[in-house]
């Protein structure tokens, strides 16, 4: 999603997983959702277009969520009636059912053909398969890529063309949360040792499972069978799972009960025959295994000795832990902790000058912290605190100092060092806190297993951190090309060609972008926008009046230079403007672009000039009459 806003080079009619307007694009003729975590929600709730393709249980969860405060007031009261975020949408959300071919007509002369295909993320989240015009791409969404999950896909009907050689995949849309060459552990894997870790207590033990987010579904299938108890939950959460036992409209229309999802039935019950099976979830608080909401647990939780388990992405092979902090996002989905939302690189910029001014961290820490938001801005990501909203009085502000030390213990806690839990080895101190691996995402050995599965002409990452990329020399073919049908790489391509600009740009050019930890060299936002690189561009093409800005190349003296100089500038601006990158309009960049002139006119000392209020489409640098500025 965050590379490429939802655009699809094969398809350029539809979106998926992106709904926020686009400049200079025209609105989709469809729109997909691959999955309800909030991350790939971008622009949903005010989304005004044709329909939204899901999967039946994405629907019904998407129905029924409830952000974190509204859900809260109307347990205490406070409200009379429940808002349902996305529930105006329930007319334009269109089921299609999973490993099913579907011909859409985006237009008169214009369909596609669609198939969903389990991601093994979380309860509805799918892949899809795009097909039409000599076109093929597959989207992954975000996805668990076991090496039984691929397996099955080669044996899909759908796919075993594209698995055994009989056609190509032109791209594979990848999530590329984790590109560490690391292997995790198996889902199964994870919840054998959770089992074998809680087997190990006393029978009367209280037990928490943070499960906060929507994925976990197995594992507590798992603990209430292994322990012979139900998991208490909220209200909330049993309503929400109770949607995907069946289609309230077929029911009603009196077809036959099927799940939406395989875990519901287990979760909240199904009826077989005349009889009434209760699943494992319950609102009953006298129970040993709790995932009761954070800032509004049981009486049970807050009067008890509880061990809390914790799920993490894994172990590493040198006997750390890979800390699960949120990736992929689902923080708004069943929990809700303080999170810290970065939309712009301006604001990003504005936080960074206000972390450099607190003088209670040293330099490494904040160039720590400095790191880490880079790297959570590009992904395109909310940063989870690790604060909970509902302690943080009725307006649920934090102080910048209590953002800032959460933001130091995020940037220090990537990977940390197990605790003993047995110290003695006797059982005789036992940790009130389990961990055990449980990723909802693919390791980097998974995606390459799936890539070669179907060796497609192209990849394209869905999640980029550009810091981490460009240290570590990072690249569409150095981590996947081995496994690929093609050898030209467009993520690449941008790549170069946004790395080829850095490099050209002066030294003493205000860029308007933020520097990395490597001293003087400021990087380009990424996915880059005109209005951030136009500061580079406008310096590095050939003005008829000054020549080339190019190092060591003196003005209007080499003709045959300018020609080729002007024409590999204009190559890389034409390079970014056709990516896949969403754009601003020329009207915004020629407005900054003069304010920005007339910024360095009025400290070279010439007469002053007023720089009004720069917008997107300059409506605010005219003097306002009722404010009285004439």
């Amino acid at each position: 999603m965050s590379t490429f806003n939802g655009l699809l080079e094969e398809f350029p009619d539809i979106r998926v997983d992106f709904f926020r307007r686009i400049v200079d694009r025209r609105p989709p003729l469809a729109c997909f959702l691959s999955h309800v975590h909030s991350d790939h929600l971008a622009g949903l709730e005010s989304l005004r277009s044709p329909f939204v393709f899901c999967s039946a249980a994405t629907r019904a969860l998407l129905l029924r969520l409830e952000r974190y405060p509204c859900r809260i007031n109307y347990a205490k009261g406070i409200l009379e009636a429940r808002v349902q975020t996305y529930r105006h949408l329930k007319n334009i959300l269109k089921p299609i059912p999973l490993e099913t071919p579907t011909v859409l007509e985006l237009e008169p002369g214009n369909s596609i053909r669609v198939t969903l295909f389990n991601a093994n993320h979380c309860p509805g989240a799918v892949m899809f398969l795009f097909e039409g015009r000599d076109k093929a791409a597959l989207y992954t969404g975000d996805v668990r890529s076991e090496p039984w999950f691929v397996n099955a896909l080669t044996r899909s009907p759908s796919l075993v063309e594209y698995a055994y050689g009989l056609k190509t995949l032109d791209t594979i849309y990848l999530d590329t949360s984790f590109t560490e060459d690391v292997p995790f552990q198996t889902k199964a894997e994870g919840i054998r040792e959770l089992l074998q870790k809680v087997a190990q207590y006393p029978s009367d033990t209280i037990f928490h499972f943070q499960a906060w987010t929507y994925g976990y579904e197995d594992v507590w299938i798992a603990l209430s069978k292994a322990l012979e108890s139900k998991i208490h939950v909220d209200k909330y959460k049993v309503r929400v799972y109770k949607s995907l036992v069946a289609d309230p409209a077929i029911t009603k229309a009196g077809g036959a009960c099927f799940p939406l999802a395989t875990e519901a039935p287990a979760l909240v019950g199904f009826v077989c025959g005349n009889a009434e099976h209760p699943g494992c979830l319950t609102t009953d608080i006298n129970v040993r295994l709790h995932s009761c909401e954070k800032g509004n647990y049981c009486d049970t939780v807050r009067n008890s000795s509880v061990v809390w388990i914790q799920p993490i992405v894994a172990h590493l092979p040198g006997g750390g832990d890979v800390e699960e902090m949120g990736v992929g996002g689902g923080g708004d989905d069943l929990e809700r902790e303080a999170e810290l939302d970065l939309p712009t690189s301006d604001e990003t910029q504005r936080l960074l000058e206000l972390i450099s001014d607190e003088n209670a961290f040293p330099d490494q820490l904040k160039e720590n912290i400095r790191s880490f938001l880079l790297a959570a801005v590009t992904n395109g990501r909310n940063i989870p605190l690790d604060l909970d909203v509902t302690d943080s009085g009725d307006d649920r502000k934090l102080m910048i100092s209590n953002v800032v030390q959460a933001l130091a213990q995020k940037s220090l806690t990537g990977i940390k060092r197990p605790s003993m839990e047995d110290p003695t080895g006797k059982g005789e101190a036992l940790s009130n806190l389990i961990t055990f691996p449980y990723s909802r995402h693919s390791s980097y050995p998974e995606l390459c297993h799936l890539i070669e599965a179907f060796k497609p002409k192209d990849i394209w990452p869905c999640t980029v951190d550009p810091v981490d990329w460009s240290r570590n020399h990072k690249s569409i073919h150095t981590l996947f090309g081995r496994h690929c049908s093609g050898n030209q790489f467009r993520h690449d391509t941008i790549m170069e060609s946004i790395a080829g600009v850095r490099n050209s740009a002066p030294r003493d050019v205000d860029t308007q972008m933020t520097a990395s930890s490597e001293a003087d060299t400021p990087v380009v936002g990424y996915p880059p926008s005109r209005s951030s690189l136009v500061p580079y561009l406008r310096q590095v093409s050939v003005d008829p009046d000054v020549g080339c800005s190019c190092p060591g190349k003196p003005a209007l003296e080499d003709a045959g230079h300018l020609s080729s100089c002007q024409a590999a500038h204009r190559n890389v601006y034409d390079a970014l403007s056709n990516s896949q990158c969403s754009s601003t309009s020329q009207t915004a960049l020629d407005t900054r672009y003069s304010a920005f002139q007339t910024m360095l006119e009025n400290l070279n000392g010439r007469d002053w000039r007023s720089i009004g209020i720069v917008s997107a489409t300059d409506n605010h640098t005219m003097p306002e009459d009722e404010l009285g500025l004439q």
